[in-house]
């Protein structure tokens, strides 16, 4: 039966939510109708001046008035499926750490294990080109940070990300997320077909677009700022000086998370972009014990709010904000000094607080996990 059929109040949901990612155009206004109504469903209901109030275009108005039944069907026939799950901005299941990016997506289309993208990862990327060394350093440390408990996020493509998911399927910890730039249902390049089922039959693919969707070159930058906004860290292994790394690991540093390259010959065109963000501030990393080193911290943090807050997600922390941390913790009392009532940047709150982005960004999830912290637009304020 498909989402069409079905009479559930998950299945009203998703179609509704179905027909506002089919009505396209800028994501921050159907964001807000989402918040401004809670759900899909309510959110349709409301009409179109409710739809013109929060902020959407005469197109998008159009396309929710009438929307075009044929283009939802693979859609619909896609989450029939076993084990395919839609996952809207309203929906509490949606990734914490991808609503801090700035543009989160409306939705992400999952096939395979949807805890996966809630849990403490690392994006192994690089040169589609890449050398045989290139794919041999992928390889080991995507198997080590595997091997460590946390997930391989990449791409897909060619070299130094199908290095990476092998090597992570391989470790046995099935510890591997697939972000599309396509529908969920398609794979790119199309020799990776195989590969595609295996991360989605014992990891996870993510998708913003809806299934049947054909990769199109305007939707990667879209795709590595949520393969960016997933994870804690981006790993450069191997990458031109154009490369579509580089403007993952810019997203990355943007959203606060941690970036390291590993650094090549002087001589390989492969190497310039790794040199650059070293240059610019990229952690130079020689062996996979360095990045988790560094990761180990901020992973343990994630993986310890997270877990407490699906076991037991209604209890909510009363009385004064952090200084219940007690007098050792006094990063945060510095943090939540820097905080005002006002929505501030995270440079800002680096400049007061004297802390790292990298150190914020792990304070300020933890935060707004427990229900202290606000994030809207990338500006933070305390509730």
């Amino acid at each position: 039966m498909s989402c069409a059929d079905a009479s559930t109040p998950s299945d009203t949901s998703h179609e509704a939510l179905l027909r506002l990612i089919a009505a396209g155009g800028p994501v921050r206004a159907r964001r807000a109708l989402l918040d401004a109504h809670g759900g899909p469903a309510a959110a349709l209901a409301a009409g179109d001046a409710a739809w013109r109030a929060a902020g959407l275009d005469p197109r998008q108005v159009a396309a929710l008035r009438r929307p075009h039944g044929t283009a939802l069907r693979p859609a619909r026939d896609w989450l029939a499926g076993a084990g395919h799950q839609l996952i809207g901005w309203h929906d509490p299941a949606y990734p914490p750490l991808l609503r801090r990016v700035a543009s989160p997506p409306l939705a992400l289309f999952v096939a395979g294990d949807a805890t996966l993208p809630w849990r403490p990862a690392v994006a192994v990327v690089g040169s589609r080109a890449a050398t045989a060394a290139g794919r041999e350093h992928a390889a080991g440390f995507a198997s080590a940070i595997a091997r460590a408990g946390l997930v391989v996020a990449s791409g897909l493509a060619s070299g130094i990300d199908a290095a990476a998911h092998r090597a992570a399927l391989a470790a046995g910890a099935g510890t591997t997320v697939a972000v599309l730039g396509c529908g969920p249902d398609i794979a790119y390049p199309a020799a990776h077909a195989g590969l595609l089922g295996e991360v989605a039959a014992s990891a996870a693919v993510v998708s913003e677009h809806l299934p049947g969707t054909q990769p199109r070159r305007e939707f990667f930058p879209s795709r590595n700022r949520i393969l960016a906004g997933l994870t804690l860290a981006t790993l450069v292994v191997e990458a031109g000086e154009r490369s579509g790394a580089l403007i993952t690991a810019r997203q990355a540093a943007d959203a606060g998370r941690e970036v390291f390259a590993i650094p090549g010959s002087i001589r390989s065109p492969l190497s310039r972009g790794c040199h650059r963000l070293i240059r610019d501030g990229a952690g130079l990393v020689e062996s996979a014990a360095e990045l988790l080193e560094v990761l180990a911290p901020l992973a343990a943090s994630h993986a310890g709010v997270l877990r407490r807050q699906l076991e037991d997600p209604i209890q909510a922390p009363v009385g004064p904000a952090p200084d219940a941390r007690g007098a050792e913790d006094a990063d945060y009392k510095r943090l939540w000094s820097a905080l005002g009532h006002d929505p501030s940047p995270m440079d800002a709150l680096v400049d007061r607080s004297g802390l790292t982005a990298a150190e914020l960004s792990s304070m300020l999830l933890v935060m707004e996990l427990e229900g202290r912290v606000v994030v809207e637009h990338g500006r933070y304020s305390r509730k």
